[in-house]
């Protein structure tokens, strides 16, 4: 029971982690384009520091989390940024939520490699827990900009950072009762664990196969921060005429995360039965001919085909942690994420301002053809993967 609770908790987090990151992202492009007076591509680089915390805090958090305790980190992680974002509510200039959106990132960084450890360590075939866990996140990016877009309507940009901060702050509060505070005694959490079985392969294909992850992990990225961060603009731009206020372009929003999350379920179910590589070729071409197919498109096509990328992007994202959860020891596992989520972070934070500077200069249609590069790149990627992947480690216990 406590198992089912604690993984519950962790999915409840990974749509937190995502929530709060985007939560900007429509604020932005939906109201603060009007109160502040700025533009879009104006307001873009005040999301930066945000995400450079949430690439640049991830090693250290791992590494804690593995030397201390995980679940200590995961109650640190609700609390600190429920806090975080209640106090971003009240700036009044473009600095200010700079600051404030800096502080979620620090914060934010907590879950993927802790949050993801624990979700592997319980798991022997971790690709549908993984998948499971991946749809939460997903849908955090989703109800960004719905709820975001629906509370810009009823109450004011401010109230999107305000309620899910004191939800945050109150889970945190039963997460350190529940989870943390029955965790494992120190004598238990030093005893050794069984050990994994040594892998089907020698160590140049096992480096070989981390390098592939860290690779793609870049480029998906770039696509991801891509896709999710400006597809509310991309949509108030190609499908204005079918939605004319914000909680509607939040709908569309939410209805193509929402597609595109059931890719990570598919995706979960079939890595746990087919080789990850061939999971690994369908997803990356499918990346590659959706954006290629994006530019120029405008009304429900373009609703139609965002889904359809989303539904590709998203479905590359349990692949790589089932990777890492294959090959890497559980010892290791949240310092081995850590380094995964900082590439990944460090390149979505540059991709802000690449963002701006193409939607500026060309517009989007200069981005799909961009995207569609770093698709046909992770297909080129993941050929070079293995035809064989060890069996997932033995887990060892939380603390």
């Amino acid at each position: 029971m406590r198992a089912r609770l604690g993984f519950l908790f962790l999915n409840i987090g990974h749509f937190l982690d995502h929530l709060f990151m985007l939560v900007f992202a429509t604020v932005a492009a939906l109201a603060l384009t009007r109160e502040w007076g700025l533009d879009y591509a104006q307001l873009i680089p005040y999301a930066t520091p945000g995400f450079v915390a949430f690439g640049a805090f991830a090693l250290p958090a791992g590494w804690l989390a593995d030397r201390w305790s995980r679940h200590g980190m995961m109650t640190i992680f609700f609390v600190g940024i429920g806090l975080s974002s209640t106090l971003t509510a009240l700036s009044e200039t473009p600095l200010q939520i700079g600051l404030g959106l800096f502080a979620i990132g620090i914060f934010a960084a907590i879950y993927h490699p802790v949050g993801v450890a624990l979700v592997l360590e319980r798991h022997d075939r971790a690709g549908m827990a993984v998948a499971v866990n991946g749809v939460f996140g997903n849908m955090g990016v989703a109800v960004a900009a719905l709820l975001t877009g629906y509370l810009i309507d009823a109450a004011g940009w401010r109230s999107a950072f305000v309620w899910p901060g004191l939800a945050a702050i109150a889970l945190g509060i039963a997460y350190g009762l529940i989870m943390w505070r029955g965790a494992a005694p120190a004598a238990e959490r030093r005893a050794p664990a069984k050990p994994a079985p040594a892998p089907p392969f020698d160590r140049d294909r096992l480096i070989r196969v981390i390098v592939i992850v860290m690779a793609t992990t870049a480029l998906g990225g770039f696509v991801f921060q891509s896709t999710t961060f400006a597809l509310p603009r991309i949509l108030a731009e190609r499908a204005g005429d079918l939605a004319g206020s914000a909680t509607l372009i939040g709908w569309l929003a939410f209805l193509a995360f929402a597609i595109g999350a059931v890719g990570q379920l598919i995706v979960g179910y079939a890595v746990d039965r087919v080789s990850p590589r061939t999971v690994f070729m369908v997803v990356a071409a499918m990346q590659l001919v959706f954006f290629a197919m994006m530019p120029g498109l405008e009304g429900w096509a373009a609703v139609v085909v965002s889904a359809a990328f989303m539904f590709a992007s998203f479905s590359q994202l349990p692949i790589n942690d089932v990777l890492v959860g294959r090959v890497v020891k559980s010892a290791w596992r949240a310092r081995v994420l850590a380094i995964r989520y900082t590439v990944t972070i460090t390149v979505m934070a540059s991709a802000l301002p690449v963002i701006a500077w193409v939607y500026a200069g060309w517009g989007f249609d200069s981005l799909f053809v961009l995207l569609a590069v770093a698709g046909g790149l992770i297909l080129s990627a993941v050929l070079l993967l293995p035809r064989a992947i060890p069996a997932a480690p033995v887990p060892a216990p939380a603390r």
